[in-house]
């Protein structure tokens, strides 16, 4: 255990630093250039709406200040219908869709994602419910912050009989894959952009104690 690491419940003052966080990491893992007019957008989707609908599942790692955090839900087709009802329409309202302007900044695709919503239910959403985002700093990364991270937040899942969980990542980030295949997610769709992972929570509970 790294003593420079201390991982805990994220608290209404952090939504600032998460969503800080959100913008300063891209989809491979890696710190990457501002790429947004709008940098709040990409914490309006991977991390105010967790922080909304399920605070007790929103955990950060502190490292002098927020340096990565994971949110999760424990039962993605209920927080998709709270989204739909509390979170995406003032959004959306806030937001109009715009289309590329070609100079290199994401808000379009973010601003369009936030206009699809949460998307169909998925055949792993009965087996695995719940679902999560998480996003390290590049100054921590290396530090044992994802794990101490997905140990945490798995085992409150865990804790509230969650039988099992899925995530997203893209392709591009071959370290993210390395490193959910060793807690032991194994992968249930492969996408254009990359995978869906799951892990079974109670085969987790039984093998963590080598973490």
């Amino acid at each position: 255990m790294n003593p420079g690491v201390r991982v805990r419940p994220a608290a209404r003052a952090d939504a600032a630093a998460i969503y800080r966080l959100c913008a300063a990491v891209d989809a491979t893992g890696a710190a990457a250039p501002p790429r947004y007019h709008r940098p709040e957008l990409p914490g309006h989707l991977y991390a105010g709406p967790y922080l909304a609908a399920s605070p007790g599942l929103t955990f950060v790692a502190d490292v002098d200040g927020v340096a990565g955090y994971v949110a999760a839900v424990a039962d993605t087709a209920r927080f998709a219908d709270w989204a739909e009802r509390c979170w995406w329409p003032r959004l959306r309202r806030r937001y109009p869709l715009t289309p590329d302007p070609h100079d290199g900044t994401r808000d379009h695709a973010l601003v369009a994602a936030i206009h699809a919503g949460s998307g169909p239910r998925r055949p792993w959403h009965d087996s695995h419910p719940a679902h999560l985002h998480i996003k390290v700093a590049a100054r921590a990364q290396g530090r044992g912050c994802g794990r101490r991270l997905m140990g945490t937040v798995l085992g409150a899942l865990h804790r509230r009989g969650v039988p099992g969980v899925h995530l997203g990542v893209a392709e591009a980030n071959r370290k993210a894959v390395t490193f959910y295949f060793a807690l032991g997610f194994t992968e249930a769709h492969r996408h254009p952009w990359g995978r869906t992972l799951v892990l079974d929570l109670p085969e987790w509970r039984q093998t963590c104690a080598t973490w």
